[in-house]
């Protein structure tokens, strides 16, 4: 419990530390940082072992690559249509949308064939750990966005 609750303080610090970078090296770095503090925290809430490390770190980043990409793609259709402004026809706009709408089920269909490889390495009760170390690691990175205390600014102002 005691290493868990450590792991959440770390990721917040980097998260605030990443935050007040400036933006020389900016989003790629923070980036990669946030992604190395995700990777540590599943590696210790999942508790895996070297041996599992060494099998499963690189089958999980190119799971993240593989979304990172399908999002990526989905995106830049958002905002070649929101370029146009006003200029953009109701059928740029609905495909803009649908690519958005099935870029989520891409995404669903990346980490289901993922999973089955991770089943291989990882026992089931880590299975269930690493949903709640991404769950975990979610929640930590929007209390930082919400400024560290995980409450919503207009509920901390009338504190």
């Amino acid at each position: 419990m005691n290493k868990s609750f450590f792991t959440t303080i770390v990721v917040a610090l980097l998260a605030l530390v990443a935050s007040a970078l400036p933006p020389q090296g900016g989003r790629s770095r923070w980036s990669k940082e946030m992604l190395e503090a995700k990777h540590q925290m599943i590696i210790e809430q999942v508790g895996l072992t070297p041996s599992q490390q060494e099998q499963f770190m690189p089958l999980y980043e190119a799971m993240e690559k593989e979304i990172f990409q399908n999002n990526f793609e989905a995106r830049a259709a958002l905002e070649a249509v929101a370029k146009r402004g006003a200029a953009a026809t109701d059928e740029e706009c609905f495909q803009a949308a649908s690519t958005v709408s099935q870029a989520k089920v891409r995404d669903g269909e990346i980490e289901s064939r993922y999973f089955e490889q991770f089943t291989k390495i990882l026992n089931k009760r880590q299975m269930f750990l690493l949903k709640r170390a991404e769950s975990n690691f979610a929640r930590t990175m929007m209390r930082g966005a919400r400024g560290g205390d995980g409450q919503r600014p207009e509920r901390r102002a009338k504190k």
